[in-house]
C-alpha cells in the first residue's frame, strides 16, 4: 500500500516537496518497515497518519483499514468486534479506549491476543499534533519470563528440598555423633569400670592408653600416663621382671607372665599380664596390647591356704602324738607312784619325785599341744568378752613388769562370745607374755575389744561365715617380728625368743583355740615399731539367767568296792591301772580288748563296774563295749578312759552319757572319779 504523507487537521497546505524530500520520506518508510516492531502515527483526530508493515503482520488488521486518515475508532471498534479485548460491551470497550486517546497520556500496557501473542503497547503523545503508538511483541520475552519465573520457582523449590535434607543429613550427623559420643563415653565408662587393668602402648613401648584400673593400679592419673614408657612407669625393678617377655611381644608373639612390685604404701601387690602384638596387614608390630589382673588376694588366699594345710597336717601329726606320749606318761607316773610306796622316802624324794615333775611337764606340753592341734576339750559358754578381760587385767597386770603400760579399750555394752573362758584367759596370757618379752625396756599392751560383722565378699578370704564376731586386738610396741618369720608364728615350736626363754608353743596355743572355737587370727608385726595380733570369735546372745541348785541332800552311803573290769589293750597301760584300782580296794578281771571283754560280761556276773578303753583293736571299741554292756547289764556303772583327750575322740563317745577319764592319772584322781560315779549304788558290806 502506498502511504502518502497526509496534512495534518487545520494545517495550512502543505508545501510543495521536493523529490530530496520525497526520496527521504520514502526511505524512512522503508527504514520502519525494518522494525520488528509496529508502529503508527495518528494526529490529533485522531486518524491515521503513517505505519509499517510491522502493524499489518502483529496487528492482522485487514487492508482495508490501512490508509491514511482511517480513524482511530475504525481499529478499535476493529478489535473489539474480533475479540481482542476479551468479552464484554463492545461500545463500552470502544468509549474506554478513546476517552485514553482524546487525553493524549503517556501509557504503557501489555495486552494478550486471542491468538495467545502478547504485544507491549506504548502511546507517545507529539504535544499538539497527535500521538505515536507503538506495538511490540514480547510473546517470546514474555514466555522466557514466565519460563525463568517457572525455573526460579523450581531451583528455589529444589534449593529449599536439598537445604531440607542437608539440614535434615546434618541433624542426623549430629545425631550420630551425639550417640557416638555417649557410646564412647559408655564404652570408656566400661572399660574403667571392669575389674581389670587395660593398656595400649604403641611399638616404642610408650603408654597411648589406659583405663582408670590401670591408671589406679600405678597410683596415677590415666593423663599422667600417656606419653610415658613402660619402663619408666614400672621402675628398674619391677620392669627387669618383664623385660623378657615385653620383648617377645614387641617381636610379635603373645606373651603371659605373673610380676610383683611394691605398691604405694609399700605393700607388695601382684599381677597377673597377657600381653598381645598389634600387627598391621604388613606383618610389622604397630602397638601391644595388654591386659592384666590384680591376683593380689588370690595370692594371699593361696599362702593362707597352704599355711593352713601345713597347720592342720602339723596338728594331725602332733594329736597322734599326744595319744602315745599320754600312755607313756600313763605308764611311767603309774610306775613312780607304785614304786614310790615301795622304796625308802628319802630315796622317793631324791630319785623319783623328780621323775615324777617331768612327767607331769610332759603332760603339760601334751595338754599345749593338743590345744594347738584343736584337739583340746572347750567348753565354750557365753562370756561377757569385756567384762572378763576387765577382770583378768588385774591378774595380767601382776605378770607383767611395772614398766609395761597395759591400756584397754572395752565396749560399753556387755558384748557376748561363744567361748571357752578359761582358754580365752590362756590365750590373752600367751599374747600378754609375748608382749612382755618383746618390750624388756618397757613399753604399752593394748587390749581393744570390739564388734565385727564378716560381710559375704571377706568370708572366703577370712575363711569364717558370715556372721557377727567379737574382735580382740592384743598390740604391743616392742621389737615386732621379722618378715620371713611372720608367716610361721603359729608353727609349734617357732619362737623369735633367744634359745631357751620359749617354747614356740605360746603363739600355737592361741592359735589352736581360736580355730577351735570357730573363730581365727591374724599377726600384723613391722620390725622395730611392734606387733598387732587380732582374733574374732564367735558373737553370742547373752545367757538366760540361772536358777540357783537346790542344796544336796548329804549321803552316808560308802563307795562300793565291786569287782572292776578293766579293758585295755596296752598291756603297760592296763598295769598301772590295774595296780591304782588294787590299791583303791578294787578287785580287777583284766581283758586286752572288746571281744574278750563282751565275753566276761556275760559270763561273770559280779563285775559291778566296767572300765574300758576307747579305742582298742579286734572289732569292739569302748563305743561298741558300752552298748553291748547296757545291753546285757542296764544297771552296770561305766566309766571310758583315753588318751587322745580330743574334743574328736571324746565327741564320738559323748551321746552315750558315760563319764570320760582322760589319760594320764594318778590314782587320786581315779579314786575321785570312781567315788562320784559310784556314789549312788550301795556298799553291799
Amino acid at each position: 500500500m502506498a502511504r502518502k504523507p497526509a496534512p495534518l487537521p487545520d494545517a495550512p497546505p502543505a508545501p510543495v516537496r521536493s523529490p530530496e524530500d520525497l526520496r527521504r520520506y520514502d526511505l524512512l518508510l522503508a527504514g520502519l518497515d525494518l522494525l520488528d516492531q509496529a508502529i503508527a502515527v495518528f494526529d490529533a483526530t485522531p486518524k491515521l497518519v503513517t505505519w509499517n508493515r510491522a502493524m499489518v503482520r502483529l496487528l492482522e488488521f485487514p487492508e482495508s483499514l490501512m490508509k491514511v486518515g482511517t480513524p482511530f475508532e475504525a481499529f478499535v471498534r476493529f478489535n473489539a468486534e474480533r475479540g481482542e479485548y476479551g468479552e464484554g460491551n463492545i461500545e463500552q470497550q470502544i468509549a474506554q479506549r478513546m476517552a485514553s486517546v482524546h487525553a493524549f497520556e503517556p501509557h504503557y500496557v501489555e495486552r494478550t491476543r486471542p491468538n495467545g501473542k502478547v504485544l507491549a503497547i506504548r502511546g507517545v503523545p507529539i504535544p499538539n499534533l497527535g500521538f505515536v503508538s507503538l506495538w511490540t511483541d514480547v510473546t517470546e520475552q514474555r514466555r522466557y519470563e514466565t519460563l525463568i519465573q517457572q525455573q526460579n520457582v523450581l531451583l528455589e523449590s529444589r534449593v529449599r528440598e536439598r537445604t531440607a535434607e542437608l539440614l535434615s543429613a546434618k541433624t542426623e550427623l549430629d545425631d550420630i555423633a551425639a550417640a557416638l559420643g555417649r557410646s564412647e563415653a559408655r564404652l570408656q565408662t566400661i572399660v574403667d569400670s571392669i575389674p581389670a587393668l587395660v593398656a595400649y602402648t604403641d611399638a616404642s613401648l610408650v603408654y597411648q592408653f589406659v583405663n582408670k584400673g590401670y591408671a589406679d593400679w600405678f597410683g596415677l592419673d590415666k593423663e599422667a600416663l600417656i606419653g610415658r614408657n613402660i619402663a619408666q612407669v614400672f621402675g628398674a625393678e619391677a620392669y627387669e621382671q618383664i623385660r623378657a617377655h615385653v620383648d617377645r611381644a614387641a617381636a610379635g608373639e603373645q606373651v603371659s607372665y605373673e610380676y610383683v612390685r611394691t605398691g604405694d604404701k609399700g605393700r607388695q601387690v601382684y599381677a597377673r599380664s597377657v600381653v598381645v602384638p598389634d600387627v598391621d596387614p604388613n606383618g610389622e608390630v604397630i602397638g601391644l596390647f595388654v591386659l592384666s589382673i590384680d591376683i593380689t588376694e588370690q595370692k594371699a588366699s593361696e599362702a593362707a591356704l597352704v599355711q593352713a594345710q601345713k597347720m592342720e597336717a602339723v596338728g594331725q601329726l602332733t594329736g597322734g602324738l599326744a595319744h602315745d606320749f599320754n600312755n607313756l606318761l600313763t605308764i611311767i607316773m603309774g610306775n613312780l607312784d607304785a614304786a614310790r610306796a615301795q622304796v625308802d622316802p628319802l630315796v622317793a624324794a631324791d630319785y623319783l619325785d623328780p621323775a615324777r615333775r617331768a612327767a607331769e611337764r610332759g603332760v603339760e606340753l601334751i595338754r599345749r599341744l593338743l590345744t594347738f592341734s584343736r584337739r583340746q576339750t572347750l567348753e565354750p559358754t557365753a562370756v561377757d568378752v569385756g567384762k572378763r578381760i576387765r577382770e583378768f587385767t588385774h591378774l595380767l597386770q601382776r605378770s607383767l613388769s611395772e614398766s609395761i603400760h597395759i591400756h584397754t579399750t572395752l565396749p560399753n555394752a556387755p558384748l557376748h562370745a561363744l567361748v571357752d573362758p578359761h582358754q580365752l584367759e590362756n590365750a590373752l596370757l600367751n599374747l600378754a607374755i609375748n608382749a612382755r618379752d618383746a618390750m624388756p625396756g618397757g613399753g604399752t599392751l593394748s587390749i581393744t575389744v570390739s564388734e565385727r560383722h564378716i560381710p559375704e565378699s571377706q568370708s572366703a578370704l577370712v575363711e569364717l561365715p558370715v556372721g557377727h564376731y567379737v574382735q580382740i586386738d592384743v598390740a604391743d610396741t616392742g621389737t615386732g617380728i621379722e618378715e620371713a618369720l611372720l608367716t610361721r608364728v603359729f608353727e609349734p615350736f617357732v619362737t623369735t625368743k633367744p634359745f631357751g626363754q620359749g617354747s614356740g608353743l605360746g603363739l600355737s596355743m592361741v592359735y589352736g583355740f581360736v580355730r577351735q572355737s570357730g573363730g581365727n587370727i591374724r599377726v600384723r608385726s613391722t620390725p622395730g615399731k611392734g606387733t598387732t595380733v587380732t582374733f574374732v570369735l564367735p558373737r553370742t546372745e547373752a545367757p538366760a539367767p540361772v536358777a540357783p541348785e537346790p542344796p544336796r541332800a548329804s549321803s552316808d552311803r560308802k563307795p562300793v568296792r565291786c569287782p572292776v573290769l578293766l579293758v585295755e589293750d596296752d598291756p603297760e597301760v592296763r598295769k598301772v591301772i590295774r595296780l591304782q584300782l588294787t590299791e583303791l580296794g578294787y578287785p580287777v578281771v583284766e581283758a586286752d580288748n572288746g571281744v574278750e571283754a563282751q565275753t566276761m560280761l556275760e559270763h561273770v556276773p559280779d563285775i559291778g563296774l566296767l572300765i574300758s578303753d576307747t579305742v582298742m583293736p579286734g572289732g569292739i571299741g569302748g563305743r561298741e563295749l558300752v552298748q553291748i554292756a547296757r545291753q546285757l547289764r542296764p544297771e552296770l556303772p561305766l566309766l571310758l578312759i583315753t588318751g587322745y583327750a580330743s574334743g574328736q575322740a571324746i565327741a564320738e563317745v559323748q551321746d552315750l552319757d558315760v563319764p570320760i577319764l582322760r589319760k594320764p592319772f594318778d590314782r587320786s584322781v581315779l579314786e575321785r572319779t570312781l567315788d562320784q560315779l559310784l556314789s549312788h549304788v550301795e556298799s553291799p558290806v
